[in-house]
């Protein structure tokens, strides 16, 4: 089980492509605190590192799972698929 990391100043691309090699090779699953500008990133789920986040003081309603795909530019670079982001209570079903 690979664990993550909170990030809460910038974080180069170059950083994240050592982390994201180390794990799934070209892309690395991150969860960010909309509200504090940080971000976990680094677990093997979502969930890894959102409870992560939780631990130190986010409020789950602040969360949201990312993918970084660090061989892409532009809109691609970024995906919101993630289960956490499933929240029916506030209207997201999907």
């Amino acid at each position: 089980m690979t664990a993550g990391r909170i990030i809460s100043q910038s974080i180069s691309r170059a950083d994240l492509t050592a982390m994201a090699e180390a794990q799934f090779g070209d892309w690395i699953k991150g969860v960010i605190d909309v509200s504090r500008g940080i971000m976990a990133v680094g677990g093997d789920l979502h969930a890894d590192d959102e409870a992560l986040l939780l631990e130190h003081g986010s409020r789950q309603q602040d969360l949201w799972g990312i993918n970084l795909y660090l061989d892409e530019e532009g809109p691609d670079w970024i995906e919101f698929d993630s289960l956490i982001n499933i929240r029916p209570g506030l209207g997201k079903r999907a």
